[in-house]
């Protein structure tokens, strides 16, 4: 190479220097990642709508892992996998459907595999809030009815919950610190959580469903 194509070399090096340091944008732009990983952990505060019971008293976990794709402009699709405790407690007595006993506890316990896809808009500060559906696949169930009648006997296995439940999803989570985000989520069932002909309808309603808020911190990875 000789000194006057090295000499053209050097200047037009220092103009593209010296632009990008006049316009930094130009020189470093963030660009979206195509693909976010994380991981979630949580508490569910739940409740049976149609069991005899109100309230959010029932806690269970909420915990699994999180990917975020990029579609447009701030906003993502989010697909997780999360083990998901829902269920019921009971809290006082009170009387039966059908008055024939005082009702003194109705606690139900289900433990799911929960997968929720959602749509998800990022504002300029991370923030990010969205909504869509979760599919649930019921692991196990237990379901304790007590009443002062003491010749009433309750066999939950007379009366299951079905295998699935189909919830939609309202979700917002605030960014925090770094990758670090707090998250509160509402679901509720779309489906009937249990078929009519599996209802002791002394103890409850025909329909039955889950009612969830979630509180929740999540972990985002680069």
């Amino acid at each position: 190479m000789n000194i006057k194509a090295i000499v053209n070399s050097l200047l037009f090096s220092i103009t593209i220097l010296s632009a990008n340091a006049q316009n930094p944008k130009n020189y470093y732009e963030e660009v979206p990642k195509t693909f976010i990983g994380g991981l979630v952990g949580g508490v569910n505060f739940t409740q049976v709508d149609g069991d005899s019971y109100k309230g959010y008293k029932n806690i269970g976990l909420n915990t699994g892992v999180v990917l975020y794709a990029h579609l447009f402009p701030q906003v993502y699709a989010g697909l997780e996998i999360l083990y998901s405790q829902k269920g019921a407690k009971s809290n006082g007595a009170q009387e039966s459907n059908s008055k024939i006993t005082y009702i003194t506890k109705q606690n139900i316990l289900l433990n799911y595999v929960e997968i929720p896809v959602q749509l998800l808009y990022f504002d300029n500060k991370r923030n990010h809030f969205g909504g869509g559906f979760s599919y649930s696949q019921l692991i196990n169930s237990k379901e304790v009815i007590e009443g002062t009648n003491k010749s009433v006997v309750y066999n939950q296995d007379d009366h299951p919950f079905r295998k699935m439940d189909v919830n939609f999803i309202l979700s917002g989570n605030a960014h925090v610190y770094k990758g670090l985000y707090a998250g509160l989520r509402f679901q509720y069932s779309l489906v009937s959580i249990r078929s009519a002909a599996n209802v002791d309808l002394e103890y409850g309603r025909e329909q039955q469903f889950n009612n969830v808020f979630a509180l929740r911190l999540m972990y985002l990875f680069n």
